[in-house]
């Protein structure tokens, strides 16, 4: 009887098959592992550029954690949110101090006035990208376009979940380093004026004798969903100005602004 199993020949296996004459067989690398690495690395170049080192990384890597990028099986409570939370009310405590000493002579509402300019979402925002904090964002599966906006949206959040991670590792002190290398210079030169032009037209305008400032729209044109407006500010005894905007508040500030300039207001 023949023995059939003679002419069964075995699989070869990888080891079996002979790499290319002239090279060597390469190991794949397992695509986890590589990830792994990657967000290794970006943690560590985002510590550097913080200034700060983490006792527990975990708090940094929560800290870029958007509420889209958790299972559902997780509470909102493992993404950046509750950093963001703490970190707002730290940055409020330190810029405040920063004020406080840096202007001994300014009264609370210049105070005021100087900190809200300084925690603004826009001014947070300012901050991230000078720390190119982008890079470690993590979102979830969203689309190329939508994450990208998505990443811009939250640096706001991800800059003052960062402040909290900070707080939480290193202690205030550790916090405040951060906020004044990274608000100081902002806190000097202020980038958008302190008080609305048109306060600062009408608070003259009462200490010389005159009556409130007077907005005359004067022209209205480009097309309905992108209008441009011209409007005009008059005081008695003076000559109008004018100013230019996508809406009327915006055009009324620039007129005001031009008379505040051509009368040398300060």
């Amino acid at each position: 009887m023949m023995d059939e199993s003679a002419d069964i020949k075995p699989v070869p296996t990888s080891e079996d098959v002979a790499a290319p004459s002239g090279t060597e067989p390469v190991a794949p690398v397992p695509k986890k592992k590589r990830a792994r690495t990657s967000t290794k690395a970006i943690m560590a170049a985002i510590e550097q550029r913080l200034g700060h080192t983490f006792a527990d990384i975990s708090l940094l890597t929560t800290a870029f954690t958007h509420v889209s990028a958790l299972k559902s099986s997780r509470g909102r409570c493992d993404s950046y949110q509750r950093l963001e939370f703490l970190g707002d009310h730290v940055l409020g405590l330190v810029v405040s101090d920063m004020l406080y000493r840096a202007f001994p002579k300014a009264d609370e509402g210049e105070l005021s006035k100087r900190l809200a300019d300084l925690v603004r979402k826009e001014t947070c925002i300012d901050v991230a990208k000078s720390l190119d904090l982008q890079e470690g964002v993590k979102l979830g599966a969203v689309g190329a376009g939508v994450g990208a906006r998505l990443r811009r949206s939250v640096l706001g959040d991800i800059c003052e979940a960062v402040i909290g991670a900070v707080y939480l590792d290193g202690g205030y002190a550790a916090a405040s380093a951060f906020v004044e290398r990274n608000w100081l210079e902002r806190m000097r030169k202020p980038v958008r004026p302190l008080r609305d032009p048109k306060t600062v037209l009408q608070e003259w305008a009462q200490g010389k004798g005159l009556p409130t400032p007077v907005y005359r729209e004067v022209e209205r044109t480009g097309p309905h969903h992108d209008p441009r407006f011209r409007v005009a500010v008059e005081l008695p005894g003076l000559e109008s100005s004018e100013g230019i905007g996508g809406s009327k508040r915006a055009a009324e500030k620039a007129a005001a602004s031009a008379m505040i300039a051509r009368e040398g207001v300060k």
